[in-house]
């Protein structure tokens, strides 16, 4: 297993979901600087403790294995449902405005 790409994947994910390396570490229940190291490539990572990152990111643990790959229509829809779960009312309405104007449809009940 590579740790550099290991590394990369989870900061990655890390950024994605919206969480500090304090934060992750935290729920991991291992030093800011352990989760550094991580990212970095600059140490491995446990089972048990990939287990948990990968629980941190709801993904299994095989997408922090693998490099980045096009995300399946039914990724790409749980990252968007906890995007829109961890937005406030005010964003969530910004983002229904941003997605009328890309798609060029009002929206509403209608497919």
């Amino acid at each position: 297993m590579d740790r550099k790409l290991l590394g990369r994947r989870i900061r990655e994910e890390r950024l994605r979901v919206g969480l500090t390396q304090e934060q992750i570490a935290e729920k991991v229940n291992v030093s800011t600087t352990y989760i550094g190291f991580i990212e970095r490539g600059e140490r491995s990572v446990t089972l048990e403790k990939l287990i948990l990152l990968a629980e941190c990111f709801q993904l299994p643990i095989d997408a922090l294995l693998h490099d980045a790959q096009p995300q399946e229509p039914e990724a790409r829809e749980r990252q968007l449902k906890m995007l829109w779960n961890l937005a406030s009312d005010s964003e969530q309405e910004t983002i229904l405005s941003i997605i009328k104007v890309i798609t060029g449809k009002p929206g509403g009940n209608h497919p």
